[in-house]
């Protein structure tokens, strides 16, 4: 009997030997566990302007700017029925760009801080608007008239554009 509890007790002592010496060399060495930022939840709301009415299914795109100013690349997300769309994986206190794009809206971006735990941020998109041309008569400018039709004035005074 006594000779069963050594042959049992044996094995379980020479498994004990072999596993401490190897929990105390992973106290000295392998990787230095660093804890992950504290980070900011933001909340981006999509609307219409004319209305107030949440757009479905626009592109979020996050682009977090780190405190020295590099790009840390970009996260997309879907804005859901009431036009929401909601992250926490950004640290506090860096800047992230957000871009809005939705078919049939103007593109939207802005730069934004993330001093505190959460950003609420409400967007707000308009129609496209007509675009510019340098080739229609603008009231705000000289008549539309391009450098060719400027010939009256004098080879000198005119300025580089």
């Amino acid at each position: 009997m006594i000779r069963s509890r050594i042959q049992f007790a044996l094995p379980v002592l020479a498994a004990g030997l072999l596993v401490l010496p190897g929990l105390n060399a992973q106290q000295g060495r392998g990787r230095k566990y660093k804890p992950p930022p504290p980070t900011c939840t933001i909340s981006v709301t999509v609307v219409k302007a004319t209305d107030g009415k949440p757009v479905e299914d626009a592109a979020v795109v996050f682009h977090p700017i780190d405190k020295n100013g590099k790009d840390q690349g970009n996260l997309e997300l879907k804005t859901n029925e009431d036009g929401k769309a909601v992250i926490n994986v950004i640290p506090r206190g860096d800047t992230v760009r957000v871009q809005v794009v939705a078919t049939g809206y103007q593109t939207y971006g802005e730069a934004y801080d993330l001093p505190d735990d959460t950003k609420d941020i409400t967007i707000k998109l308009n129609r496209p608007e007509k675009q510019y041309s340098i080739y229609e008569k603008h009231p705000d400018h000289d008549g539309g008239q391009t450098n060719n039709q400027q010939s009256t004035q004098p080879q000198s005074d005119q300025k580089p554009q």
